[in-house]
């Protein structure tokens, strides 16, 4: 077999083991998956009504309308904390030690978690998805082409908030400080333009809102589910997409391979 072929294979099968524990402990992934659908709940049915108003509408569904893409990247947000903690777990728990006295391709224990953190994330954000259209959302406007573009973005976003998940888990003692180091994760969507326009905000806090790699994806995710404008927001969450995956994949492979565990 070429090392192509090598590499593939074991990815696979690293690939394989990360889904396997996924689905003999889902707690972890039921705890974070939480997050988002009682944030979805709890502002669409106690404050929808006055969160429309405010944004011209006369029902809770223009809140709705414009929550759900803000949730969306905040599951995923949610969802790679989980990440963090597995690779942190490996690091700790002396596996890591033992694959690599083994005949396997080094980076396939890294892809294999990104991998499977990404398609955790995919599932995740369905769930999440469905909780909203049971609720009311709606997208209306958009095209085909528009909602494949919508999909893209959401498996880049994953896979770059993946690989920087990954890197601080390495760089975590324990599970609990992974959990710790990547709560970022969570907290940047609720300084963005998820819940409310950066307009709105007060005027010291809106570079804060708006410098961040949250609030161009959700505006440009916005957009491509509404049939709205995306303005410039589209090639600015693509950039922050690119250039996190490279950042993280570089930081964690380069600690991965410098790491005396």
């Amino acid at each position: 077999m070429s090392s192509l072929s090598l590499a593939v294979r074991d990815c696979t099968t690293m690939l394989r083991r990360n889904l396997l524990h996924a689905r003999r402990y889902p707690s972890l992934t039921l705890n974070l998956l939480l997050t988002p659908v009682m944030l979805l709940l709890l502002f669409v049915y106690i404050f929808g009504d006055t969160m429309s108003a405010g944004l011209g509408g006369a029902d809770r569904s223009v809140y709705i309308a414009y929550i759900v893409p803000g949730l969306l990247l905040m599951t995923i947000g949610s969802t790679v904390v989980g990440t963090a903690v597995s690779v942190s777990n490996d690091m700790t728990e002396g596996i890591i030690a033992r694959f690599r006295t083994m005949a396997i391709h080094r980076s396939s224990v890294l892809v294999g978690h990104v991998v499977g953190s990404v398609l955790q994330s995919v599932l995740s954000v369905l769930v999440v998805g469905a909780v909203a259209v049971a609720i009311g959302f709606r997208s209306t406007g958009a095209t085909p082409l528009e909602w494949l573009a919508a999909f893209g973005l959401l498996v880049l976003f994953a896979t770059a908030l993946t690989w920087i998940a990954v890197g601080m888990g390495l760089v975590s003692p324990n599970a609990e400080a992974a959990s710790n180091n990547a709560l970022p994760l969570i907290l940047l969507p609720l300084l963005s333009s998820a819940f409310v326009p950066v307009d709105a905000m007060p005027a010291w806090f809106r570079p804060i809102a708006e410098y961040q790699p949250f609030t161009p994806a959700i505006e440009t995710l916005r957009g491509l589910l509404l049939g709205t404008g995306i303005g410039h927001n589209g090639w600015l969450a693509v950039a922050w997409c690119l250039g996190l995956a490279v950042l993280g994949r570089l930081w964690a492979t380069s600690r991965f391979r410098h790491d005396p565990k």
